[in-house]
């Protein structure tokens, strides 16, 4: 018996009823329908149970990946021999009791990493609850959008985390205020020391309910006059640079609809780069290569990947 066999044994001997997948597609858990099989796929649906999980596997050195809704991954084709903890059961979404009475306008939401961000901008908006309204577009879970401070339409996910519960295999649970987040453009604390974020509170204003629908309505209109929402892609998949924008940079350098087999800059948002039905990794990475070798040679700046890839 290897030793992930071994692990997945040892995991459902302490979580009988957790929910296990071996060699599990990631093309059927990433936004862009990209990604070969794992070894084995987790989903656990209690944060101790995630816990447990990760621990076990620690302790029998098996390389771990966590995975929300994959919305800003791009995983290679070949076979991955790592351990996927999916986090899209961790679902949980409530009012807190907390009140702060010299502004009691504000309330606080505590949800789960695996709650995606359009499921809270609809609770935020059934409780009349305004400032998450850019995040009702974005297609990622709460505990990835904390991870890389994802943001549309000038907010961000800094904006209005108040707190966030994460763990490390060290000290265990631990929660941090929202300054301990450090947050900055598209990253966080998590995205270099690779602690789990398992939920946040996310704080927010009381607000006109018809105000804060007409404002989710108009983002999406714009989302969708704008951006290729009909072809699987992983959003942005280059961060703003210094200088300019990304999209602008490569609708300059004459890119747009430029095409590897099957992937393609987008021929609607240059910032996008798209699945077009049957691309590769190969093919997407050869799109990235390309478009950020031309920028450079044209503007002299070089695009970073937003995507995070698995190979």
């Amino acid at each position: 018996m290897d030793a992930i066999l071994k692990t997945i044994e040892d995991i459902k001997h302490k979580i009988p009823n957790i929910c296990i997948k071996q060699d599990e597609p990631l093309k059927n858990h990433t936004t862009f329908k990209i990604g070969g099989p794992v070894r084995v796929m987790f989903f656990p649906e209690t944060i101790s149970s995630l816990t447990s999980i990760y621990d076990i596997l620690n302790k029998n050195n098996t390389a771990i990946f966590i995975l929300g809704n994959g919305s800003n991954v791009l995983a290679s084709d070949d076979p991955h021999e790592i351990a996927v903890i999916n986090t899209s059961k961790l679902f949980g979404i409530s009012l807190s009791d907390i009140t702060d009475p010299e502004h009691p306008e504000r309330k606080e939401i505590d949800v789960m990493a695996g709650v995606l961000l359009s499921q809270l901008a609809v609770f935020a908006y059934e409780n009349e609850l305004t400032g998450l309204e850019f995040a009702h577009g974005i297609p990622g879970t709460l505990g990835g959008a904390v991870v890389m401070n994802a943001g549309a339409y000038g907010s961000e996910m800094s904006d209005v985390v108040s707190g966030t519960t994460a763990y490390n295999k060290t000290k265990g649970i631990y929660a941090l205020t929202a300054a301990e987040n450090e947050f900055s453009y598209r990253q966080s604390k998590f995205t270099s020391t690779g602690d789990i974020v398992l939920s946040s509170v996310i704080r927010l204003k009381q607000g006109d309910k018809e105000s804060i629908k007409n404002k989710m309505d108009e983002l999406c209109l714009r989302r969708k006059n704008s951006q290729p929402l009909d072809k699987p892609s992983a959003g942005s998949t280059f961060k703003r640079p210094k200088e300019g924008y990304a999209a602008e940079l490569i609708e300059k350098s004459g890119l747009k609809g430029y095409t590897a087999g099957g992937a393609q800059v987008s021929k609607m948002h240059a910032g996008f780069i798209v699945n077009t039905g049957n691309a590769t990794f190969s093919d997407v990475l050869a799109v990235i290569d390309h478009t950020q070798n031309t920028v450079y040679k044209q503007f002299g700046i070089m695009l970073e990947p937003e995507v995070k890839i698995l190979q």
